[in-house]
């Protein structure tokens, strides 16, 4: 069957090159008539699919999903499938994935529990590594690189520019900063303030991510203050006091109050010191 066609969408573009014959996609499925999908991959009906994306082979896309434009699925990735949580009960949530993604070999994403919102979110221009792992009610930002075999618990909110080292594990309900950096190996149980570096069995902050800093192409001037903060602000453990005690000149520039205001928002986990 060639299914239903529009300006926009094709439900099924069999006998064209564009889709492998062997692809098995649901006639309520919204592909756009530039997408490739290649040999065995399963797109289920709720699945919707935006210009120039390529689904290359053995990939299942299932649930609620909408995935933009540009993006490249390598083989044997698991997009949309229900999440790994107990309390899951079959109901309907979603997942949303932006532009110009790659999401490499053995990816598994997750959609959201009602338990959670709804709803997990990816951003654009992000690299998911090979075996890297997006759980439930996650949000992750533009720009994110999961090196290989990178787990996020479920709700882990990873803001833009992270870059996450090959087999860290982010525990659920925690939450890494912007142009933060984490090394490899590490266990992040803590969250992680905006152009932190962290790395360690268990995560333990190492000072600022000054090689993000200057790809963004902050001035030096600017992460010469940001660090006299940081400096100030983990000088010991009694983080309440060293926020209360900081100078209203560093409270009030940009980058320090990007921090700042991190450190102070409601959250589920403690920040990550350098202790």
């Amino acid at each position: 069957s060639d299914g239903v066609s529009s300006k926009k969408y094709q439900t099924i573009f069999k006998g064209k090159q564009m889709i492998h014959n062997t692809a098995i996609i649901d006639l309520k499925a919204k592909l756009h008539k530039n997408v490739k999908v290649g040999p065995y991959s399963i797109i289920g009906a709720n699945v919707e699919i935006e210009e120039n994306t390529e689904v290359q082979s053995h990939v299942s896309i299932l649930g609620n999903t909408k995935i933009g434009k540009n993006n490249k699925i390598y083989p044997f990735a698991s997009i949309g499938n229900d999440p790994q949580d107990l309390k899951f009960q079959g109901e309907e949530t979603k997942l949303e994935i932006g532009n110009d993604n790659k999401i490499r070999e053995y990816v598994t994403i997750n959609p959201g529990t009602n338990g959670g919102g709804g709803i997990t979110k990816v951003g654009n221009n992000c690299l998911f590594m090979v075996s890297a792992h997006i759980a439930h009610d996650c949000f992750v930002g533009d720009n994110v690189i999961l090196a290989n075999s990178v787990p996020l618990g479920g709700h882990a909110s990873i803001e833009d520019n992270v870059i996450i080292g090959g087999n860290s594990a982010v525990q659920q309900f925690t939450r890494v900063g912007k142009f933060a950096m984490i090394g490899g190996m590490c266990g992040v149980v803590r969250d992680i303030i905006p152009y932190g570096i962290a790395h360690g069995n268990r995560s333990k902050l190492q000072g600022l991510n000054l090689i993000g800093l200057r790809r963004k192409n902050i001035p030096n001037q600017d992460i010469m203050i940001l660090s006299e903060a940081y400096k100030e602000i983990f000088k010991n453990e009694n983080l309440t006091e060293n926020l209360n005690n900081l100078k209203v000149e560093l409270k009030e520039h940009d980058l320090v109050r990007e921090v700042l205001n991190f450190i102070e928002k409601d959250k589920k986990r403690p920040i990550c010191t350098p202790f």
